[in-house]
Order: structure tokens, then C-alpha cells, then sequence
């Protein structure tokens, strides 16, 4: 059982490069953006994240937030999938990180539409559906092979019941704070087959980040792009990485949550 966020640094990682946290969605693993974070070693410096798990696991976006500020400090970039969004958008109101870019993301539940309400019910389904390759292969949109099903679904009763307590808590805090007007750089990235995150959301997402981030739509990526086009992904995020200058060192004491509240 974790019992705080755990950080793995890939090593080999461009040392003048940016500090970039990869975090990932509801019920999946950071494991699973190992292969991205391979192809972005060359540009930036990039660290997997884990979540916290059982009775240590935050309820909520802002309170997940912070334990990964406590754990990582302020960053340069974030690359967040799915539910991971609510989390980077926290961190970025709150001036921990300069740079967010989305992956079949969403800031806000309203951005997903209609189901953005069914939220919840991605809980119960996690526990009473016990997910595996099936399900993980509809969100890649293409085969996981069985090693790494675990990267993209909750496979243990503990995931399952994590993914439970905070997906019940997603409507019960305030949403992050709008980014329109902050000074955030943001990217947008979406999967055109994405079952879980409809292709419609990017309009709505990118309508709520600064003007002018850029937005992309992959063909025959789904949920998971990260997982199923690292190398996409990777052309995509790598050019944008690089406008990203590192912040010094005593910046990581400057983000404060409470502020963005």
C-alpha cells in the first residue's frame, strides 16, 4: 500500500531541461507513461508519479493537489491524463507548475458534457466491474497486452476501492479554478476514438485555458494516447517542452494551494 505520492525520475533525463511530473487519471497507474516518459528524456526531465492508495488516499482533486506538491514541489510542466487534469489545474492556479498539458483531459466535469454528471459512477464500475484487458483494450483502443493491463485499470480490490472513494469525492469540492486568464502555458491533446472523454471536450477544455493553446486530435487514439501513441505524443509535447525555461531553485517553496482556493 502507498502511503504517499511516490516519484520515479527517469533516469538518463536532459539535466538543462524541464522538470516535468506526469500524472495520470483516475484508476490508472503512472507506470504507464513510462514509454512517453522515455521519449521526452532527450528535452525535459521527466518523473512518474503514483498516487497515494486505501485510507491515505486524498478524496478529491485540490486535496490529491497537494500531497503531489508536498512530494514533488513546484515543477516546470505537468502532463496530466483523464481526472489527472482537475489535479494539474490546482497545482497550476496555485503557481506550482508554468506549463500543463492535457491528455484526454478536463479541468472541469462540465467539460465532459452529459456524463461529466456519471463521473461518480466510475467508482462503482471499478469495484462491481472489475476491469481488466477488456476494458483497459477499449480505453487504449487497441490491445493491452495482459503485464500491462494494471497501468491503464485498477486490477486490485485496493485500486478499486481508491478509485471508489475519490471518484464519490469529485463532486463534492469546488472545481479548480478557471485558467483563462492565468499565465499558464497549456497544450491540449485529445484521441479521436477516446470512449471515456469524448472528442467534444476539447473545445470545451481549451475554451477555459489561456487564448491561443494550441490543440491537437490524434487519429485512432483513445483514452490513454500517452499509453497506446508515445511517440505521438512525444512530437507533440517535446517542441512545446522546450519553451519551457527550468525555475530555480528556490521557486519550489513559492507554490502555495491556499492561494488558489
Amino acid at each position: 500500500m502507498r502511503r504517499a505520492v511516490e516519484l520515479t525520475d527517469i533516469g538518463g533525463g536532459c539535466e538543462e531541461g524541464p522538470r516535468v511530473l506526469l500524472l495520470p487519471g483516475l484508476g490508472a497507474r503512472g507506470a504507464g507513461f513510462r514509454a512517453l516518459a522515455e521519449r521526452l528524456a532527450d528535452v525535459a526531465r521527466p518523473i512518474l508519479v503514483e498516487y497515494p492508495e486505501g485510507e491515505h488516499a486524498a478524496c478529491g482533486a485540490r486535496a490529491l493537489a497537494e500531497q503531489v506538491l508536498r512530494a514533488a514541489g513546484s515543477v516546470d510542466a505537468v502532463v496530466a491524463s483523464s481526472f489527472g487534469g482537475m489535479v494539474a489545474a490546482h497545482l497550476a492556479a496555485g503557481g506550482a507548475t508554468r506549463g500543463v498539458a492535457f491528455l484526454g483531459s478536463f479541468t472541469r466535469t462540465a467539460h465532459v458534457g452529459p456524463r461529466g454528471r456519471l463521473i461518480a459512477m466510475m467508482g462503482p464500475i471499478a469495484v462491481l466491474g472489475r476491469p481488466g484487458r477488456v476494458a483497459a483494450s477499449l480505453a487504449a483502443w487497441r490491445p493491452v497486452p495482459s503485464a500491462q493491463v494494471a497501468d491503464v485499470v485498477p486490477t486490485t480490490l485496493l485500486e478499486r476501492l481508491t478509485t471508489l472513494r475519490r471518484a464519490f469525492a469529485i463532486h463534492s469540492e469546488p472545481p479548480p479554478p478557471d485558467l483563462r486568464a492565468s499565465k499558464v502555458s497549456c497544450l491540449c491533446i485529445q484521441g479521436d476514438r477516446d470512449v471515456l472523454v469524448p472528442p467534444a471536450t476539447l473545445a470545451r477544455l481549451v475554451a477555459s485555458l489561456p487564448d491561443g493553446t494550441p490543440r491537437h486530435l490524434l487519429r485512432g487514439a483513445g483514452h490513454v494516447p500517452y499509453f497506446s501513441h508515445p511517440e505521438e505524443c512525444a512530437r507533440l509535447l517535446g517542441p512545446w517542452l522546450q519553451t519551457l525555461v527550468p525555475m530555480g531553485l528556490g521557486a519550489a517553496a513559492g507554490a502555495d494551494l491556499g492561494s488558489a482556493a
